[in-house]
């Protein structure tokens, strides 16, 4: 427990907060900028005392529950909220919770990217919703059953994935995909039964994946570059772009490609082959 650090984050935090912020009326005219002691105290259902104690780093360590009810009090967002916890010695709660359906603010973004290939994925890697221009340039990967689900069992096990990317770099990506399923097992916690079962079905079927999983790369789904193959206009370079979402439960990935470059000229025409695939498979027989 960090008591100096900790004494001067509530105060700064407490400073920061307006009485209109929780819910209080502003009152008299204030001497002092933000919340009373008082107000934070009752907020967070504990003794004015106790929380006088905490500032002057005279108090004993508080519980999470008491630590969870100070950062709700003071209107922690969830990286303050982690903070506290560790300013306290106390583990942060685990963020992370099972996200099946897609986030709508990723939605809406998703909506207005027609001319971007886009997909929204879960931290295991599955796919939930794609735009036509993803489906164009990797195949449709959302619907998919079993295990098939999910990115690593395509790359390790069915090599699905795999098959997608430029050889050069294969080895590069598989890391990638393993420290990417590493930094989200870590994230939501021993709890998450479809993880385990997936890691453990992984290491039993895929000897290469079993050897990575052994090295403890961990490494949050960011930024990269990637060549893949797209079946009718071959090899298109493009920059991968991650967005996730507050709790890293779900990321938007982005496909692009330098303005005027060949590859950006690629998928400008990925576009209108993309259309025509969907047009001739909707095509009555």
């Amino acid at each position: 427990m960090d008591r100096a650090a900790l004494a001067d984050f509530l105060r700064r935090r407490r400073e920061l907060l307006r009485p209109e912020d929780v819910g209080i009326g502003a009152g008299a005219r204030r001497r002092t900028p933000g919340l009373r002691r008082e107000e934070v105290a009752a907020l967070a259902g504990m003794s004015v005392d106790y929380y006088t104690r905490l500032e002057q780093q005279r108090g004993p360590q508080p519980s999470e529950q008491m630590v969870a009810a100070i950062a709700r009090a003071l209107r922690c967002s969830l990286d303050e909220r982690d903070h506290l916890f560790h300013l306290t010695g106390q583990n942060a709660p685990v963020r992370m919770h099972r996200a099946d359906h897609v986030d709508p603010a990723i939605l809406r973004v998703l909506d207005r990217l027609a001319d971007t290939p886009a997909i929204v994925v879960n931290h295991l890697g599955e796919t939930l919703v794609e735009n036509p221009m993803a489906a164009a340039l990797l195949g449709t990967s959302v619907g998919l059953a079993g295990n098939e689900r999910y990115q690593a069992w395509r790359w390790f096990v069915s090599g699905i994935e795999r098959a997608k990317y430029a050889a050069e770099q294969h080895e590069h990506l598989g890391r990638v995909v393993v420290a990417s399923l590493r930094a989200a097992v870590g994230l939501a916690g021993p709890g998450d039964r479809r993880a385990t079962e997936l890691i453990a079905e992984l290491e039993r079927r895929s000897p290469e994946f079993a050897e990575l999983w052994a090295l403890h790369e961990v490494a949050s789904r960011w930024s990269d570059n990637k060549t893949i193959v797209q079946p009718e206009l071959g090899r298109i370079t493009v920059d991968c772009q991650v967005l996730h979402t507050d709790d890293q439960a779900q990321a938007l990935l982005l496909f692009t490609a330098p303005a005027g470059s060949e590859d950006a000229q690629k998928l400008e025409l990925l576009g209108v082959v993309g259309q025509q695939s969907f047009d001739a498979s909707a095509a009555p027989r």
